[in-house]
């Protein structure tokens, strides 16, 4: 599983800045810093697929309207990197994005995601040094409130067995739902956020259909992109684009780790019950809009129940899967999923500001509480935006979350060591070990990368490719005494080939 990030760009006092720049610039300022070595391995498109539906067509590419106009964000020379802890930082839609490596763990999920906004606060620090720069403000959350909306893509490795109309029918009515506990909250209720309020959801007022292959417009509860990254005869790779971008430990932990438990329901044929509701775009909406929780939606059999109360259907039927499939025998993590799943809806269902350590949208909604009780404030009062804004502010001195953080107010699964090792260590456990390493060990050496391969330049006629196609191979175990042992890249491809 893994997550990537596109994270709000603002230039304080230029409003007519070029935000592609303003990200390129924030990028190849961590370029420098990263590039002693001499790496400029590019990213490698060659096995990318984003239109492949998983319903089984391919959307055809809209007409060029240009054709002496590049091809893609990389032939204009934006920044595209891949770092060593295996992640990928880059332009992506004018955004500065940074897609974590792929992790077997909710924990990791989280460790990674937030080296991730360290890697940001850095590149944007570094931005300030290079001559006739203006500071550049980066923030992790999805919108800017303009009518414009921005990603926290999650990603799921799944059989390629596993019926894709099983997963919409038992995924979808839990995404509707889950943003109770990993919603980051917004100030601003529609997609330009005028009208007074404050809602759970970052994201929930921009998705219009159920099921697409969409992710700009249009979106859809469920993502169809059909691209594993993998061997795509065994797996499919779940694109998830509902979730909020969270600045909270815990709720990055339980938005992955519960997702990860029902797709294992999924794919086990565990579910014996239906928990469709009707007309979920609107149900996601409303459950958005009334942070009270207690806004009920109609399910198919005519039931009524609340988002809580339909996550705790889901809790239910994951305790039973646990115990079912591995007794005593589940690991902790799960076994902690579990724990804090029923914990932090309990407590939502009795008061949710008891969860204000824990959840993004709880957390803010008690600092503009405060606001408004200090100040008299209505909901539209742009210093209440403000304070939405700053929550996201990756800056540790000026974030506001990262500010309750250094008070002891919000709780943390992670030490800052852990976080500031991940941002150049990469995960040891799958393919991202072998793809960090090569180009921490080999930076000249690499020429290119992807997910699911790395390719090397080592003075021969051609290019040597090494396929990556198995997530769960090239960790540590694997080839870490290999790469120990072998001094140069060329001695690394004769060996992996048998020479």
């Amino acid at each position: 599983m893994g997550v990537e990030t596109e994270y709000g760009v603002s230039v304080p006092g230029q409003p007519n800045t070029n935000q592609m720049l303003a990200s390129s610039l924030v990028v190849n300022s961590y370029a420098n810093r990263t590039a002693s070595g001499g790496s400029r391995a590019r990213w490698d498109f060659e096995e990318e697929s984003p239109l492949r539906d998983a319903r089984g067509f391919e959307t055809p590419r809209e007409p060029i309207v240009d054709p002496s106009a590049p091809a893609n964000e990389d032939d204009l020379g934006l920044a595209n990197l891949i770092l060593t802890n295996g992640a990928r930082f880059y332009v992506d839609h004018a955004h500065p994005e940074f897609s974590a490596p792929e992790v077997t763990n909710p924990r990791d999920v989280v460790l990674w995601d937030k080296a991730g906004e360290r890697v940001m606060a850095e590149a944007a620090r570094r931005a300030l040094q290079v001559p006739g720069s203006h500071p550049v403000n980066l923030y992790k959350n999805n919108t800017d409130n303009k009518g414009v909306s921005y990603g926290c893509h999650e990603n799921y490795l799944m059989a390629r067995s596993t019926p894709f109309g099983e997963i919409v029918r038992h995924l979808t009515p839990f995404f509707v739902t889950r943003q109770v506990y990993c919603g980051a909250g917004r100030v601003g209720v529609g997609v330009d956020g005028r009208t007074a309020g404050y809602q759970i959801s970052q994201r929930a007022d921009f998705f219009e259909v159920e099921v697409g292959l969409e992710t700009t417009l249009k979106r859809p509860i469920i993502n169809t992109r059909d691209e594993p990254h993998a061997d795509p005869e065994k797996y499919r790779r779940l694109h998830v684009i509902i979730g909020d971008a969270n600045m909270s430990e815990i709720a990055t932990y339980l938005k992955v780790g519960t997702t990860a438990l029902v797709l294992s329901m999924i794919e086990d044929s565990w579910f014996t019950v239906d928990l469709s509701v009707d007309m979920p775009v609107a149900s996601l909406r409303a459950i958005s809009h009334d942070p009270t929780l207690r806004h009920q939606v109609t399910l198919r059999d005519g039931r009524k129940m609340t988002a809580i109360q339909l996550q705790m259907e889901y809790l239910e039927q994951a305790r039973k899967y646990v115990e079912d499939r591995f007794g005593a025998d589940a690991d902790a993590q799960t076994t902690d999923i579990l724990t804090r799943w029923e914990s932090v809806l309990t407590r939502l269902e009795q008061d949710p500001m008891s969860c204000a350590r824990e959840l993004d949208w709880v957390a803010k909604l008690s600092i503009a509480e405060g606001y408004r009780t200090r100040d008299n404030l209505p909901w539209n009062d742009p210093r209440l935006q403000l304070v939405d804004l700053q929550y996201h502010d990756v800056r540790l001195d000026k974030g506001l979350y990262n500010r309750l953080v250094a008070r002891g107010r919000m709780e943390r699964l992670l030490t800052e060591d852990d976080v500031t090792r991940a941002m150049t260590e990469p995960p040891e456990d799958t393919r991202a070990y072998f793809r960090g390493r090569c180009l921490a060990k080999y930076p000249q050496q690499v020429a290119a990368a992807s997910w699911d391969s790395v390719i090397f330049d080592i003075g021969r006629d051609s290019l040597q490719r090494v396929p990556t196609l198995e997530p769960l191979r090239g960790t540590k175990n694997h080839v870490g005494t290999l790469l120990d042992r072998c001094r140069t890249a060329a001695e690394l491809v004769d060996a992996l080939s048998g020479k």
